[in-house]
């Protein structure tokens, strides 16, 4: 599991814990954006104590997405089979990765999903429930793909995915980067499964969410969706 971390402090050792509890034949990757508060620190720490436990260390905060690739990067080359995404606030239970592990049987890639039956959000106010769940109904009328939620970052991502869709070309650094890779496994005609989970509002440090990430994430389905239903009227054109 890759797990990204800025200012990760409260959280690191905690989720981490839990997780190798949770799944102890699943190994943890730490990419740490050089958190000023000491994170990449711990992160080494607990690496030298558990051999299942690694780190990479950035040197800037450049975004999630950007994390996340070079993450997948350094998996890839280390040989692993299922590269999978989680959060280090506790927002994804580490207790419930079961479920996307045994659903990767039959699916190129799983995700943990908050809004298909059975999953859930726990305390967000009901104006971010909103702007997620409107997020995602945007997404799939733009975009055409029928994924529930497509923002989600609980995921797990076989070998051949990742390298079927294309990292190099990869330019989304932000939260839109959910988007955008399960845009690209549906659109190269992969399955996509989610499976029910249930979200916890992170607890102890500040969230890396704002308006300004929603806005750039906002723009980019946009273009891409108009970019989209460009191709397919070009596409029937050409046909007629």
């Amino acid at each position: 599991m890759v797990v990204p971390t800025y200012n990760e402090s409260e959280n690191l050792e905690w989720i981490v814990g839990r997780l190798r509890e949770a799944q102890p034949g699943v190994d943890v990757m730490v990419v740490d954006d050089n958190s000023p508060d000491g994170t990449g620190e711990i992160a080494d720490r607990m690496a030298s104590q558990d051999p299942a436990v690694s780190v990479v260390h950035r040197t800037e905060k450049a975004g999630l997405g950007a994390a996340y690739l070079n993450g997948f990067a350094v998996a890839l080359e280390a040989g692993y089979d299922v590269i999978g995404e989680m959060d280090a606030d506790g927002s994804h239970q580490p207790e419930q990765l079961h479920r996307l592990l045994d659903a990767l049987h039959s699916a190129d890639l799983v995700i943990g999903s908050r809004y298909v039956p059975g999953g859930s959000v726990v305390n967000w106010p009901l104006q971010r429930l909103a702007l997620s769940r409107g997020g995602n109904l945007y997404v799939r009328l733009l975009l055409g793909i029928k994924v529930k939620d497509a923002t989600a970052g609980f995921r797990l991502f076989r070998r051949t995915t990742l390298e079927a869709i294309d990292l190099a070309s990869v330019l989304s650094t932000g939260y839109v980067f959910q988007t955008d890779l399960a845009y690209r496994t549906v659109t190269r005609g992969m399955r996509v499964t989610e499976v029910p989970i249930e979200f916890i509002e992170r607890v102890r440090g500040d969230s890396k969410m704002s308006g300004q990430v929603a806005s750039e994430s906002l723009k980019l389905i946009t273009r891409w969706g108009l970019s989209e239903r460009l191709a397919q009227l070009r596409s029937r054109r050409g046909r007629s």
